[in-house]
């Protein structure tokens, strides 16, 4: 009896973990077409297939859910951007990977940014965690081994690969997937060539 009653409870828990990770894909779905003012907890509730009351039940309110929505978009953000240091091609290749994802909704939420104080957390949290992945992942090939990359080197590498780089290459020049990636690693390379060249003096 009391192995079938620990059945059932971790039975309900993987099914409630389950319905809320639906509605939290959901959420970020409907964050790629909507602003997020429009977002309501009737359009996510349809997207993951269950009711208000549920999603309600989950998270408490719409401020709740969206808190919740902040917290998972950066966690996967963290998972998707996952790549090894010191190795610009493949840095790169999953950068661009997760601005084809994603990058249209982050334009989306810069634009908002001014208006919208939930958005402008979001961007926030997005440029620390660009600048963060610059520094860890692709700072060490311009600093010595053991070293912090220089504050200037950083800086170009983030302009060099930051969203704003991608849309203009990929949606205002309508270059391809790979167009995109090409010139923006020739530009990162550029920014490393320079300053082993001329490095930042101590």
């Amino acid at each position: 009896m009391k192995t079938t009653r620990a059945y059932e409870q971790t039975a309900r828990r993987a099914a409630t973990e389950r319905t809320r990770e639906a509605i939290l894909d959901a959420g970020l779905d409907l964050g790629r077409e909507k602003l997020t003012v429009e977002i309501v907890l009737g359009d996510i509730a349809e997207r993951a297939g269950v009711s208000v009351q549920t999603v309600l039940r989950h998270f408490g309110s719409r401020e709740g859910l969206l808190d919740a929505l902040q917290q998972h978009g950066a966690a996967r953000v963290g998972e998707q951007r996952r790549a090894p240091a010191g190795d610009l091609e493949t840095d790169l290749r999953v950068l661009v990977d997760h601005y084809e994802l994603w990058g249209d909704m982050s334009i989306t939420l810069l634009a908002q940014e001014r208006t919208d104080e939930r958005s402008r957390a979001v961007t926030a949290n997005g440029r620390a965690m660009h600048r963060a992945w610059v520094a860890e992942l692709i700072g060490p090939l311009v600093a010595p081994a053991g070293a912090i990359a220089p504050d200037d080197a950083v800086d170009e590498l983030v302009v060099a690969t930051d969203v704003y780089a991608w849309k203009l290459l990929r949606r205002d020049r309508a270059l391809s997937r790979a167009d995109t990636e090409h010139r923006m690693l020739s530009l990162a390379r550029a920014v490393i060539e320079h300053h082993r060249a001329t490095p930042t003096p101590a």
